[in-house]
């Protein structure tokens, strides 16, 4: 194709509003962009002044996909700035918790956003014609996420029993019983799902870059303090907050951020690369069949990596359960005062890593916040990862540079709509856009 101008307004299949525009002029490329187009969302604002009981409460409602992640790290911020350590339990009622999430949103990405680009369908919709069974076996792994969530914390999106200190109320024994049985169950249809997405031809594209996530000498890490970089090796969240840069860009209403390069990656496929050596038997099983070998370099590969993941999560939320099942629960919740501090907590979010940094006045009132939402880090990769991959199509048409583009950005799971937090200011005749207002 000589010349061709092509936008893709809204691209389908992600969560938020964002576009793709592509400019070929004489079989040059001109002009390729990702921009985001949304409103800023205003989330750390709103959180200044509120007392600290109230403040994941606010943040769970930054996005209804990733509440549980949000008030988690939410939750550590302010614990890291009281000085607060809850009781193993907690810990690990948090794990099981944030498990519930990580297989959610997976198996909503998977088979609903990323699965039809390769089985010839529109959408998730048309699967119930085309594969009834795999729409089925969807949605009883999100039925049972949510039942996990839903014992653990209240409900599924916007948590409420996870709270600063531990849990507001402990879970049933007894239900948390039958969950451990569904749980068993689901490892068939988990199965079924690695058949499923070892059987779909990815795009050949590699292109590499930095992989960031959280890191666990002893497990693979959702919960952690200390940053892995494919890079630089690790260090604790205190002083990788330190090393990022964020930074706004003309075209687009969301953050950007860099670290030792111009675009780095974070998400399930930098998890997977990072720590592949500390993924559940079944899990390692599944990255086999699903020919992912670290490192990997194709971004395609994040949502096999998603894959893997889900069926880590479901071996990890088994042992757990066995664990708290041994003994009677207790302690929900150690004693809170609030000081004067600051507190950054950190979690792997589905969608990577995920950074709420507060301080807080003596009042336990916060007095500043910012958050670091794992799409922001992801944006410029993406940006990159465009980049290179159109040179490489063949002669390609229209529909086929969309769709190609389209695929791609799938493939980052982004959540665009958690990502917008820039926001342009005009001062007399200057105009400047702020990472914060």
């Amino acid at each position: 194709m000589s010349s061709t101008n092509i936008h893709v307004h809204h691209v389908t299949r992600i969560e938020g509003h964002a576009d793709i525009d592509v400019i070929l002029s004489d079989g040059r490329i001109e002009k390729v962009l990702w921009s985001v187009t949304e409103s800023p969302r205003l989330f750390e604002v709103m959180l200044r002044g509120r007392d600290y009981g109230d403040v994941a409460h606010v943040a769970s409602r930054i996005c209804g996909i990733c509440s549980i992640a949000h008030s988690l790290a939410s939750i550590r911020a302010t614990e890291k700035a009281f000085g607060i350590e809850v009781s193993r339990q907690s810990e690990k009622l948090r794990s099981l918790l944030f498990h519930a999430e990580v297989l959610e949103s997976h198996i909503l990405h998977a088979y609903f956003l990323a699965a039809p680009d390769f089985l010839g369908v529109d959408s998730a919709v048309s699967l119930a014609s085309s594969d009834e069974d795999a729409l089925r076996r969807a949605m009883r792994l999100k039925r049972l996420a949510y039942v996990l969530a839903e014992e653990l914390a209240g409900r599924k999106t916007h948590p409420i029993s996870c709270v600063v200190g531990g849990f507001a109320k402990l879970p049933d024994p007894r239900r948390l019983e039958a969950v451990l049985t569904a749980l068993r169950d689901s490892l068939a249809d988990l199965e079924r799902t690695v058949d499923l997405f070892a059987s779909l031809e990815m795009p050949d594209f590699a292109r590499e870059t930095e992989y960031i996530a959280l890191t666990d000498p002893h497990e693979y890490a959702f919960l952690s303090n200390t940053v892995a970089s494919s890079d630089t090796g690790s260090s604790p969240i205190e002083a990788f907050v330190e090393e990022i840069e964020e930074f706004c860009v003309p075209h687009s209403t969301a953050k950007y951020a860099r670290h030792r390069r111009p675009s780095y990656m974070v998400g399930a496929l930098s998890r997977f690369n990072l720590s592949h050596d500390r993924l559940r038997t079944r899990a390692k099983d599944a990255a086999e069949r699903l020919g992912l070998v670290a490192p990997c370099h194709n971004p395609h590969a994040n949502t096999s990596a998603q894959v893997v993941e889900c069926m880590h999560a479901a071996e990890e939320s088994i042992s757990i359960l066995e664990e708290l099942l041994g003994a009677p629960l207790s302690s929900p919740r150690v004693e809170v005062v609030p000081r004067a501090g600051r507190g950054i907590g950190v979690v792997e979010a589905p969608r990577g890593l995920l950074i709420h940094d507060y301080t807080y006045e003596a009042s336990g009132a916060i007095a500043s916040a910012n958050c670091i939402i794992p799409t922001n880090q992801n944006h410029g990769n993406i940006q990159a990862d465009m980049e290179a991959l159109l040179p490489s199509l063949v002669d390609p048409s229209e529909d086929e540079i969309r769709h190609r583009l389209e695929v791609l950005v799938r493939a980052y799971d982004p959540c665009v709509s958690c990502s917008t937090h820039a926001l342009r200011v005009r001062v007399g005749r200057t105009e400047a856009r702020g990472a914060r207002p």
